[in-house]
């Protein structure tokens, strides 16, 4: 890994875990050169990453500072490997409530056997929640399961957190997911839930989740209001 990126790495850790206060301006750059052993260069490609991803801003005439909002834009930005389930993601440090709109078992249609390897016979779980944030509306999830792969969900799960159940309660381990991330205007459902406006832009992760075993368990898309979510990709250039 470059070493611009293991800096700011270090530094989203440090930010994360309040090391830095946001009253004071954040270390220069020749201090966090010293810090690392490395370049003034180096030092200033780490904070653009920072400042990109909205963790830090510059001051004029007083400095870099961080983020009034960088606590939860470091816990709510998620990778396109990031495979945790909201209340892990954020919960220990935001109130995380679970409202579940609709919960029912039912048969599955062709495109849910096919994302989920199940026959027209074999049951599923069709959950739609809304998760909301220090009581701030979240995001909207539709999540299809199949019965014989995750047993045993029911209101009380679905009011906490179903990715603890399926790894503290039934002992599995997710392994990987298939994740397509796209753009769309809200719907009735996101004016309702979201509180959005009938224009506002949402941003929608659909995406099948898999076991270690590759047995796919989860078959879901994610709304999210477009000031409550964001996706991070880092793109390594072969030059470098």
């Amino acid at each position: 890994m470059a070493k611009y990126i293991e800096i700011a790495n270090q530094l989203r850790s440090d930010i994360s875990q309040h090391k830095f206060s946001q009253d004071q301006p954040f270390p220069d750059q020749l201090d966090l050169a010293n810090r690392f052993s490395t370049s003034r260069m180096t030092v200033q490609k780490s904070l653009n990453i920072l400042r990109a991803e909205g963790l830090i801003y510059s001051r004029q005439g007083s400095g870099t500072f961080v983020s009034k909002n960088a606590d939860l834009i470091v816990q709510s930005d998620f990778g396109v490997d990031q495979y945790v389930g909201t209340s892990t993601l954020l919960g220990d440090r935001h109130q995380i409530e679970s409202q579940v709109i609709k919960f029912e078992i039912r048969y599955p249609n062709d495109s849910e056997q096919i994302a989920l390897r199940l026959n027209d016979k074999e049951l599923i779980y069709d959950i739609i929640r809304q998760r909301v944030v220090d009581k701030e509306p979240y995001a909207l999830e539709y999540s299809k399961m199949p019965v014989k792969v995750i047993p045993g969900l029911d209101d009380k799960v679905l009011h906490a957190s179903i990715y603890g159940y399926i790894q503290n309660d039934l002992k599995l381990k997710i392994g990987s997911a298939f994740r397509k991330i796209s753009a769309d205007k809200a719907n009735s459902n996101d004016e309702k839930y979201l509180k959005c406006g009938p224009m506002d832009p949402v941003l929608e992760v659909t995406q099948t989740v898999f076991l270690n075993t590759g047995i796919p368990f989860e078959f879901s898309s994610t709304r999210h209001r477009y000031d409550q979510g964001s996706v991070t990709v880092f793109v390594k250039s072969k030059l470098e």
